[in-house]
């Protein structure tokens, strides 16, 4: 089971400081950030999220 997906709501990757809630939630919303809704929560696969910020060329090259 290590392969699980690490979900996550908004408010708990807002809370890492990688984005601002409005823009995920923007992000959710346009359908350029997958999210699996349970009623009113969306659900963001974290570990997708950074790989799509890292893709942009905002992640650091070590």
């Amino acid at each position: 089971m290590a392969d699980n997906p690490k979900m996550m709501t908004i408010k708990q990757i807002a809370a890492t400081g990688l984005l601002p809630e409005h823009a995920l939630r923007l992000l959710c919303k346009q359908g350029k950030l997958p999210a699996i809704y349970a009623g009113n929560k969306a659900l963001v696969n974290y570990d997708l999220l950074v790989k799509q910020l890292n893709s942009l060329g905002g992640g650091t090259n070590e």
